[in-house]
């Protein structure tokens, strides 16, 4: 599989789809919410997909990809989040830039120039969020790693990753210097709001919502 051979649109609906499926079989009013698009043309695609044997479906019950198509999906994200990668290493854009330019640029789908990329970058394993980038198989290496609001009081552990990767939420990290790599330990967890005290090297203690600590995932890894 040298070229990838999919739209643009149906490439989105593959990722779209590989997202929602870790929540249980994805359905057409699902799919037509996460992508503000009409059941109607939702359906058709599925139809599409399903022909090119990227998709089980069973009509009014919903589906998931098959083998093949979690394959393509994973190509997907790859090249997404290699394009993020470079973005932010290579030329500096800051972490909440990246995904929207990615978006674009996941599309190119030579598998020689992903690859060449990969090699250039120095085959990282995880986008400027701590997303974990599949390898040129698609294998995703697994890290060991817990939520913040999960972290024992007074043991230091390294951000490697944030859940929700929405401006809002990035905005309110960078405010409180908080980025991947970022050395955090919990000082104190108030029963009131389940709100936690925090201190990084940089900054004296300060307090964060649970909310935002919901969508922080750490390791213990030096």
């Amino acid at each position: 599989l040298v070229m990838l051979n999919y739209t643009v649109s149906e490439e989105n609906y593959i990722k779209t789809i590989h997202r929602l499926q870790q929540y249980g079989t994805v359905t057409t009013n699902a799919l037509a919410a996460e992508l503000k698009s009409k059941p109607a043309s939702i359906t058709a695609m599925m139809k599409k997909l399903k022909a090119k044997k990227l998709l089980n479906y069973q009509p009014y019950y919903g589906f998931r990809l098959s083998a093949e198509g979690n394959k393509v999906a994973l190509l997907i994200i790859r090249r997404h989040r290699l394009w993020e990668y470079f973005l932010a290493e290579k030329l500096q854009f800051s972490w909440d830039e990246v995904h929207e330019v990615a978006e674009h640029l996941e599309h190119v789908s030579s598998k020689k120039l992903i690859d060449k990329l990969d090699e250039f970058l120095g085959f990282p394993t995880a986008d400027p969020h701590g997303d974990p980038i599949p390898d040129a198989q698609g294998k995703i290496k697994n890290i060991q790693k817990v939520c913040l609001t999960d972290l024992p009081l007074n043991k230091p552990a390294t951000v490697c990753q944030v859940a929700d990767q929405s401006p809002s939420i990035l905005e309110l990290l960078n405010h409180n210097q908080i980025k991947i790599g970022t050395r955090v330990e919990v000082k104190r967890k108030f029963d009131f709001d389940n709100s936690l005290e925090i201190k990084t090297k940089q900054t004296a203690p300060f307090t964060i919502s649970k909310q935002l600590a919901k969508n922080i995932f750490l390791n213990y890894a030096e």
